[in-house]
């Protein structure tokens, strides 16, 4: 079993649809993700919230750079902080000026919240889902538009080891 690390989105206003968590494995090394999870703060209007897991290609979100925190030991991931989604780098929503890209989204799964009603989270188990070394895709937690239409407060984040 290999380290594992958190990507963490904190209580940002989104107004858009976004890609909040981005992660693009390396070409050393698989990485599993374990756990998504978010939640809303400052609304308390009861409103619909969808959120997918996407795999996306070639022309990635812009992003905050964002460096992955150890859960287990001291350890440092070998994923590393980035702007563009490159391949063995992982980054947050940059809500001021970030784009989409043009790469197309591949809908994993999809699923929705009620964001009066607490957090939506998901369970890998102990598989999770494996992104391979050296894969032509990054995964993402995409909402493709905020409940209610409006900016809404966010937190999220993704758990991921890295598979030895």
């Amino acid at each position: 079993m290999g380290n594992a690390f958190s990507i963490c989105f904190t209580n940002t206003a989104v107004s858009t649809a976004k890609t909040l968590i981005f992660i693009n494995p390396g070409t050393t090394r698989p990485i599993r993700i374990i756990e998504l999870g978010m939640s809303q703060s400052g609304s308390t209007t009861s409103a619909i919230q969808r959120v997918q897991a996407v795999r996306q290609v070639s022309a990635f979100p812009t992003l905050t750079s964002f460096t992955p925190r150890a859960l287990t030991n001291d350890a440092t991931s070998v994923i590393i902080g980035g702007t563009a989604g490159a391949a063995g780098t992982c980054g947050i929503a940059d809500v001021a000026t970030g784009a989409e890209g043009a790469g197309a989204k591949t809908v994993l799964w999809e699923d929705d919240w009620n964001v009066v009603n607490g957090s939506w989270r998901w369970v890998g188990g102990p598989k999770g889902i494996v992104l391979p070394a050296s894969s032509s895709s990054g995964f993402g937690l995409y909402i493709p538009a905020t409940a209610g239409g409006g900016s809404i407060t966010y937190s999220a984040y993704l758990h991921f080891e890295e598979v030895d």
